[in-house]
């Protein structure tokens, strides 16, 4: 099952926020439906979000022609999918590619919107591939390799396969993989729900742990690497991901293992030069100020809620995609 597809003119994607309790689709024909669906992470990761840009500017043009809306209505809604969310550069590239072959009509942006999905699924197959053989260089050893991730960059992220869990998956399959730890990754513990999910359906060894353990446990030598995802990748190679991911790094770069970020070419954005120029998103307060709905903070607080944060081009050691390796610590830039 893909995390995204196209299915009788309609956009089918896993509800992420359902799992891993119950795994269910959703069928989704309206631009608003699938910007409500962006926004509360039913659909959700760099890539996915890609493949949510692609669709959501043909089903804009599906939904105007059925209910007779102009050009500038149609444009107007491409814009909303564009911008549900600030930080993830696939997405506005996902709408743009294909919105480009407005010109060409439905059929070749549909025909294109179908290619990035299929893009998808090949090129997390083959960064998987780069990313477990450059793990094997790295850690110079036989032995299984521990890895350490955050947040979710697994198939459901993805199309198919994934990004940094896709490298996982990888050495999963060729026998070479140890213990994985997974950050629960506060505040909707994409970790603990959507990774360790992921882990459990491959029959990996894995433990859940709290995102404020993760760097004390690299300090304690009990990983090998880290391994994430990344939503933005600058051109000087300043990374955005999930919040968390930067203190990883730091605790790599002081235990001196490899610090690894895996992630499609179409997250790099030659057009943003560094981290301070990536928007950063903001979800408020609610997320942070309780559980479900039982409200743990006192009536008064309020939160500062980053989404993301930046890990700088420094203390990365490679960023691999499914064309190549970049190693920024070294001094090489990405764009």
């Amino acid at each position: 099952m893909r995390t995204i597809d196209w299915v009788d003119d309609a956009v089918v994607i896993i509800d992420q926020v359902a799992l891993p309790h119950e795994l269910r689709t959703l069928r989704i024909t309206e631009v608003d439906e699938l910007v409500g669906a962006i926004v509360r992470l039913a659909v959700r990761g760099a890539p996915a979000l890609g493949g949510a840009g692609a669709l959501g500017a043909v089903l804009a043009l599906d939904q105007g022609e059925r209910e007779g809306w102009d050009d500038d209505q149609v444009t107007a809604a491409i814009g909303r999918v564009r911008h549900a969310r600030p930080t993830a550069v696939n997405l506005a590239w996902g709408v743009d590619r294909v919105a480009a072959l407005r010109p060409s009509g439905r059929d070749a942006m549909l025909a294109d919107a179908l290619a990035v999905l299929d893009e998808d699924a090949r090129g997390n197959r083959a960064m998987g591939e780069r990313g477990a053989d450059l793990l094997r260089e790295l850690c110079g050893t036989d032995s299984p390799i521990r890895v350490h991730t955050h947040c979710n960059a697994g198939a459901l992220a993805c199309v198919e396969w994934g990004s940094a869990l896709g490298v996982v998956r990888t050495l999963h399959e060729r026998g070479h993989l140890g213990r994985v730890l997974a950050d629960e990754t506060r505040p909707l513990l994409q970790g603990a729900r959507l990774t360790a999910w992921e882990l459990e359906q491959m029959g990996a060894d894995f433990r859940v742990v709290v995102d404020s353990a993760g760097p004390f446990l690299v300090s304690r030598g009990e990983t090998d690497a880290v391994v994430v995802g990344a939503d933005r990748i600058a051109a000087n190679g300043d990374v955005a991901n999930k919040i968390g991911t930067y203190s990883l790094a730091l605790a790599a770069a002081r235990a001196g293992i490899p610090f690894i970020v895996a992630a499609p070419e179409s997250t790099i954005d030659p057009a943003t030069p560094d981290g301070a120029s990536i928007t950063i998103e903001d979800r408020g307060s609610d997320e942070v100020l309780g559980t479900g709905e039982s409200r743990t903070a006192p009536p008064d607080a309020v939160a500062l809620n980053p989404a993301f944060d930046v890990t700088p081009a420094d203390l990365v050691t490679a960023i691999v995609t499914e064309a190549r390796t970049i190693r920024p610590a070294a001094g090489e830039r990405p764009a």
